[in-house]
């Protein structure tokens, strides 16, 4: 098994003078570092787009591109923008993200580069031909919702909130430039994003995008779609998504997506799904699907829940999902996240489907016993030090008690910056497809560093790198961690 590496870097955390990591010249010098570390994939997190909550994983639409991620230097370029539109920006100085400012500042901008749109005339025309499929909902939906103030769907008037056809033709009628400049902001999305992917797999760099298995409530997916959803005839959730207790959470973990109506979905030969994985395949070359013991059985939580403690297993699709998928696209690469909870028939449905599962380090350095014990790993896998989801490398081993330090002082190495990188080139050791490590590892930062935290909703997808963390020392220090 020729095994292969890869850096988890989100989009966000790129560095930018923007106040967000975008797709512009340091996306592209991202792609020389890993180039430069030896690394085979570069793995995102999802790049829709985010609203309330800001989490990639809670998105208004599963087909659509994040504006927030569109590079105004590549629009100057294009002659989209004048100098003069970027050249006062004054984003706020925090390393940290500012979702609020973003909000209310990039959307205004981009939508100016509709008055261009005359330069990319016939490639505009292709791309809403190519996107029909969802494009004309997604741009109908975020200009009603513009035209709403921002309200949720199911609180926009009733002939609207319900998608009456004489209320979208009425709409479309007197707002035909907006929803067409929401349509242009996606075909500048795209476009930036395939040129930055064509750059990459130039260099020999695949990149692994992520699925996340449910979409938000207020979501142009859901407005779209109603009958695939659980829903009562307001269009609120009958019950909602989430996990039960766990490591992450004593009371679970309350996501509050809307779930799925599975047979509705399987009278119709899952072609939503079908549709949405074939999009995704022309923007990755690899997908991590999210959450996927979900798809074995659902964790089903009571709507009006103040925690998941109450939630109950449902079935899900199980083999019949993924066989309509291999069908559709049996050579589009497809990693599961069989994190969490996981039974017997999560197994069987992940050998049955022939992806590659996930084991994480964290899990189960310290039991000899655990799956995740790199003396336990082999085989069909992808091995991370930690995930998205956990904390650093160093900031996990900062937490734990003498005891266990002693024991990982012991068998990997004497200080933190030995053991970092110890425990890194133990995950190397594995007999598995790939080796992934979050960049933040690498540099051998703490808590602070860490993207998210699993059943809190505050401070998590803001942190960004400095343009000097990510330096060619760097990468050739990272080249040397794997095995001759």
């Amino acid at each position: 098994m020729l095994k292969k590496y890869g850096i988890i870097m989100p989009i966000f955390s790129l560095p930018s003078e923007f106040g967000i990591g975008t797709l512009g010249e340091n996306a592209f010098a991202f792609v020389d570092f890993l180039e430069a570390a030896g690394q085979n994939y570069w793995q995102v997190l999802p790049i829709e787009p985010t609203a309330y909550g800001d989490s990639p994983y809670q998105s208004p639409a599963s087909f659509a591109g994040n504006p927030y991620f569109i590079d105004f230097k590549l629009l100057v370029k294009d002659g989209l923008l004048d100098c003069i539109d970027i050249a006062e920006i004054k984003f706020p100085e925090d390393s940290l993200i500012n979702y609020e400012y973003l909000f209310n500042f990039n959307i205004k901008l981009l939508k100016k580069t509709y008055q261009r749109k005359h330069l990319f005339e016939r490639e505009f025309q292709n791309f809403k031909i190519d996107n029909e499929l969802w494009l004309n909902d997604y741009a109908l939906y975020v200009s009603i919702k513009e035209n709403q103030e921002q309200k949720p769907f199911f609180q926009w008037p009733d002939a609207l909130k319900f998608k009456m056809k004489s209320a979208i033709i009425n709409f479309l009628e007197t707002n035909y430039e907006l929803v067409e400049s929401h349509k242009f902001i996606q075909f500048i999305f795209f476009k930036q994003w395939s040129n930055l992917k064509n750059y990459a797999n130039s260099k020999g760099i695949k990149i692994i995008g992520d699925l996340p298995i449910y979409v938000a409530h207020d979501s142009a997916d859901l407005w779209s779609n109603k009958e695939l959803f659980q829903l009562d005839k307001n269009l609120m959730p009958t019950n909602v998504a989430g996990c039960p207790p766990d490591d992450f959470s004593y009371l679970g973990q309350l996501w509050g997506n809307p779930l799925y109506e599975w047979k509705i979905h399987k009278e119709t030969g899952y072609n939503w799904w079908i549709n949405r994985l074939k999009k995704k395949s022309n923007y990755y070359d690899e997908l991590r699907i999210d959450h996927f013991r979900g798809f074995s059985s659902y964790y089903s939580i009571p709507i009006n829940s103040e925690n998941a403690i109450n939630g109950k297993w449902k079935k899900g699709p199980g083999f019949a999902l993924f066989k309509h998928i291999n069908l559709a696209m049996s050579d589009f690469p497809i990693i599961a996240e069989d994190l969490g909870l996981i039974d017997a028939k999560v197994r069987t449905l992940l050998k049955k489907t022939k992806y590659p599962g996930m084991k994480v380090l964290q899990f189960g350095l310290l039991d000899n016993k655990s799956e995740h014990n790199p003396e336990n790993i082999f085989g069909n896998y992808i091995v991370y030090p930690g995930t998205h989801d956990n904390d650093t490398l160093y900031g996990w081993y900062q937490k734990l008690d003498k005891e266990q330090k002693e024991y990982l002082r012991l068998n990997y190495g004497n200080n933190e910056e030995v053991l970092n990188y110890q425990l890194i080139k133990r995950a190397y050791l594995c007999d598995v497809k790939a080796v992934i490590v979050m960049m933040q590892d690498f540099l051998i930062l703490d808590s602070q560093a860490r993207l998210n935290m699993p059943a809190t909703k505050a401070s998590n997808w803001q942190f960004r790198f400095a343009k000097k963390q990510l330096s060619l020392v760097l990468a050739e220090k990272i080249k040397a961690l794997q095995p001759k």
